[in-house]
């Protein structure tokens, strides 16, 4: 393939100091993931934003979680159609081979896919709308919250509440998934939503009970 290039120097003296560094302190660790195999006890699905950290944030070490990452962590419902699905493949996998006993959606503020949705919602980005947009139609997991939001006046508070009704979607979405439902029915898996503030370094715990998220 023609096209591709040789990494840029930053990245290249970045790699060479984790290995000095890093990677030479916990070398026994690193071996024994390789020759082991990993053990994750919880899978977190995040959105791509480059500002969400999930290993930062919990201080997790490497082989502690299997992390999936999209735009707007979302889930799409159970779909065995023969078509791809990155995410549902990733669910597939932690739940039936990992077996990992909690599965994490995490949401966050300021989150760029959920303020498209909203001016999809809004009839503000036709571009969106296009049928050869891919984030327009990853985003239509999530246009029939948006009723749910609607009347909220604050455009940050509107944009905050949606941004938590992305990780009820999920979370919804995820029991429709049979192997999902299975194993939390059974007692092996337990699902989580939460959702982070930025700026604030805030973190935010959904409640089924009265569908809230609380400070955790």
């Amino acid at each position: 393939m023609k096209f591709a290039k040789p990494l840029p120097a930053y990245l290249v003296q970045r790699y060479h100091g984790w290995k000095a560094t890093a990677y030479e302190e916990n070398r026994g660790w690193y071996r024994r993931l390789a020759n082991e195999g990993q053990r994750p006890r919880a899978m977190v699905i995040s959105c791509c934003d480059s500002r969400v950290h999930v290993t930062s944030i919990f201080g997790a070490d490497q082989g502690e979680f299997f992390i999936h990452r999209n735009i707007a962590n979302l889930v799409p419902p159970y779909e065995p159609d023969g078509d791809h699905h990155g995410t549902s493949a990733t669910v597939e996998y932690a739940v039936t081979v990992l077996k990992v006993a909690h599965l994490i959606v995490l949401g966050h503020s300021q989150c760029g896919g959920v303020a498209g949705c909203i001016d999809m919602c809004k009839g503000n980005a036709p571009e969106l709308e296009a049928k050869e947009s891919f984030v327009g139609r990853w985003m239509d997991i999530l246009r029939p919250k948006f009723d749910l939001v609607s009347e909220i006046g604050d455009a940050g508070e509107q944009a905050r509440q949606f941004e938590k009704q992305a990780v009820v979607a999920s979370l919804e979405n995820l029991m429709t998934f049979p192997f999902v439902e299975e194993a939390i029915r059974e007692g092996e898996l337990s699902l989580h939503g939460l959702w982070t503030d930025i700026g604030e370094g805030g973190l935010e715990c959904y409640d089924p009970g009265t569908h809230k998220f609380y400070p955790v």
